[in-house]
């Protein structure tokens, strides 16, 4: 546990100096946001005890991208992060609407094809919140969020 802070504060750390050191490539302010979120996201399911396995996974045969892949106990995961600044707009969890619900089920039934068909599986949502007054994000995890298709 303790060597996953200290990764957590080391990639921070590398963060920080690549953005004020390195010049920047034009990415939206939005792509950054979520990239931070990911990442925020990633470590903190690993406190969970969550085992990850896959990040931005893609199918060359389907549309869409899962943003992690992980072992709950004994159950596998297939997590989407949704990154927001602000309570102020409808919640980060209803982003994922029926389009990205079945871009996400295409690209889990791609993954599942190399596992037993018997295995235990389900779809988590996890939402990021950078509030402006606070300097850690606030996660809330939404376990076996979607319907298995």
């Amino acid at each position: 546990m303790f060597s996953g802070r200290i990764t957590h504060a080391t990639l921070r750390t590398l963060d920080f100096f690549t953005a004020h050191l390195l010049p920047q490539p034009s990415r939206a302010k939005h792509l950054r946001t979520g990239h931070r979120g990911e990442e925020d996201a990633y470590f903190h399911l690993r406190r969970l005890g969550y085992v990850m396995i896959a990040r931005n996974f893609r199918s060359p045969r389907r549309r869409g991208e899962i943003d992690l892949i992980a072992w709950h106990k004994d159950v596998l995961c297939f997590i989407e992060v949704k990154t927001r600044t602000s309570h102020d707009v409808k919640p980060a969890e209803t982003a994922v609407d029926r389009d990205k619900w079945r871009q996400l089920s295409a690209t889990a039934r791609e993954y599942l094809r190399s596992f037993p068909p018997d295995l235990q599986w389900r779809f988590d949502v996890i939402t990021v919140y950078y509030d402006r007054h606070s300097n850690h994000p606030q996660f809330q995890l939404f376990q076996n969020a979607l319907p298995s298709p």
